[in-house]
Parts: C-alpha cells; sequence; structure tokens
C-alpha cells in the first residue's frame, strides 16, 4: 500500500510539521485524540466503539471549529467527515472501522498519513441503526495529495 517516494514522503512530513500536524496525541501508545463538533452525538458513538475494540482510553475534545482543525492537519477537503482522530502517529477522518485502523497501525507504513470515510454512510461505526447500510469506502491519503482505496464495506 506504499505509494510514494521517499522524496515525496520527506517533502510531505515536513509540510505536516510547519503545519502543526505534530501534536501531543501523535505518537501517544495508550490512547486515542477524537475532535468533534460539541452536538454531535454519532462521533461519541464511534469513540465508544473504538475504546471497545483498542481497549484504550478515547480523549473527546469538542471543537467548534472543525474546518480549521481538519485544514492544519492536512486532510483532503473531499474526505472531510464529521471528527478527526489521531492515533499512533495516524489520522481518522470519520467512521472508519476499528479493523482498518488497526491493519494500518501494524503495517507500520510511513507513507500513509492517515485513513479517512467521507461523509456518514449509514452502517458504519458510529453510524449503525435502522437496519440499512450503505456501501462506502476507506481512503487512505498521503501528506502529499495522494490517495487509494483501503478497504470497501457494506
Amino acid at each position: 500500500m506504499d505509494f510514494l517516494d521517499r522524496r515525496t514522503f520527506l517533502a510531505g512530513a515536513a509540510g505536516a510539521l510547519t503545519l502543526g500536524g505534530a501534536s501531543p496525541a501523535l505518537g501517544q501508545a495508550s490512547g486515542m485524540t477524537m475532535w468533534k463538533d460539541p452536538n454531535c452525538g454519532c462521533c461519541t458513538a464511534w469513540a465508544d466503539r473504538m475504546r471497545a475494540h483498542f481497549g484504550r482510553s478515547v480523549r473527546i475534545v469538542p471543537t467548534a471549529d472543525m474546518h480549521a482543525l481538519k485544514r492544519a492537519r492536512g486532510i483532503p477537503q473531499d474526505l472531510w467527515s464529521c471528527h478527526t482522530g489521531e492515533i499512533q502517529g495516524y489520522l481518522t477522518e470519520g467512521h472508519v472501522p476499528p479493523a482498518d485502523i488497526r491493519r494500518l497501525i501494524a503495517s507500520r507504513s510511513r507513507s500513509i498519513r492517515g485513513l479517512a470515510v467521507p461523509g456518514m454512510p449509514l452502517g458504519a461505526p458510529g453510524m449503525e441503526g435502522g437496519g440499512r447500510t450503505q456501501r462506502y469506502q476507506v481512503i487512505a491519503f498521503a501528506a502529499g495529495g495522494q490517495r487509494s482505496v483501503y478497504a470497501t464495506h457494506g
């Protein structure tokens, strides 16, 4: 799944640090941080799924300006969803299934910056209910803008 050459990766990593992409949560092995709109309930349901799956704490940070947070972390705008997370140096955007996050962490990929599930598809973690499920993709994205389909669900 590594889709960047060394020069592109290093340029993207330097850009991420310049944009404030580094934070205390990066590299934090003991837990996850999730930023969400203070009024969003599905985000809390997703955090509950992460706690259950990883057996780790999820620090929830209510944030009024989610757009600024996503821009500062270099998440492509067309991949935005309702919440943003960080775990072990990787970003998560939206309702990414915990098994996909676990697979990314295990891969130790240095070219993938994060995983995103754009929008809020029915049946994704935190969006269950009503028995309906939509087919959706998990997109891997890199600091330089490259992306690929990481998984398909539903």
